[in-house]
């Protein structure tokens, strides 16, 4: 199990390294975009009045099919279940991708939206499209109020950093960030115009990032597998080395009675 997730993390690493970059800038240009639009310019960054009755928050929680991956599952687990005790009053709704967290959270009786599992052996852009069409469906349609990620970033082999994102609406970027520290946001010129491209752009800025978060969580779970299976490696053969010295001393105290015990007889007769 090491070699196999060594040999697929280096394809899952290769895949998110490549789409980081590209993810990561859609997201800083529509915040820039989104803090100098009005906010009725598109459905996807309507924020909901103050005065509207509440309505739940559609959580997408991300998590792996499979186990034997050290407490990878568990943070995000443990992470989701710290938003959902934080939620609103209206409550929370939830959207599970991967078999333990479906597992987990339908056992214990939660609103359940929808489910996407067994996914990560054969991960393709159209899984992405999929999750996006429900929660762009549900946030259009006034169902929830809001829509947020949860999932593993992958940093290193040894180190992946449990992530909550908002993607819907979508945040507006402030100067006073540390990304955008001393930065003037850029006056965009629309070309053919404004509804056109944000009916296109935007949907796509959706799909990016559960794109994003879906190669995160593989290559995290990859990396997380390795790192246990690693340990479980060092630790049985620890264990192996304890038992046969264990072996050999029982082994040596058991030869040495036979020898007493034959010793003895000799003397008596």
């Amino acid at each position: 199990m090491k070699a196999i997730a060594a040999s697929r993390l280096r394809r899952a690493q290769d895949r998110i390294l490549g789409a980081r970059p590209f993810a990561i800038q859609m997201q800083r240009v529509l915040g820039g975009l989104a803090a100098q639009v009005d906010a009725g310019a598109h459905p996807l960054l309507a924020r909901r009045p103050a005065d509207a009755p509440p309505r739940p928050t559609l959580l997408v929680v991300v998590t792996a099919d499979k186990g034997l991956c050290g407490g990878f599952n568990t943070n995000i687990i443990k992470e989701a279940g710290g938003v959902v005790a934080a939620g609103p009053g209206s409550g929370v709704s939830l959207g599970l991708v991967g078999r333990k967290g479906r597992d987990f959270f339908e056992r214990r009786g939660f609103d359940v939206r929808f489910e996407l599992v067994n996914i990560f052996s054969q991960l393709e852009y159209g899984h992405a499209q999929a999750i996006a069409r429900e929660v762009v469906a549900a946030y259009t349609g006034g169902e929830v109020d809001g829509v947020k990620l949860v999932y593993n970033e992958f940093k290193s082999v040894l180190q992946q950093r449990v992530v909550v994102d908002q993607v819907l609406p979508i945040q507006r970027l402030d100067p006073e960030d540390d990304e955008g520290a001393g930065e003037r946001l850029p006056d965009y010129l629309y070309e053919p115009a404004p509804a056109a491209i944000f009916d296109t752009l935007i949907p796509r800025h959706v799909e990016i990032q559960f794109w994003r978060a879906l190669l995160e969580s593989a290559a995290a779970e990859h990396a997380a597998r390795l790192t246990a299976m690693d340990a479980a490696s060092n630790n049985a053969t620890e264990m192996i080395e304890d038992l046969t010295l264990y072996m050999n001393k029982v082994r040596q105290a058991t030869i040495t009675r036979e020898i007493i015990e034959v010793v003895s007889g000799a003397e008596a007769l």
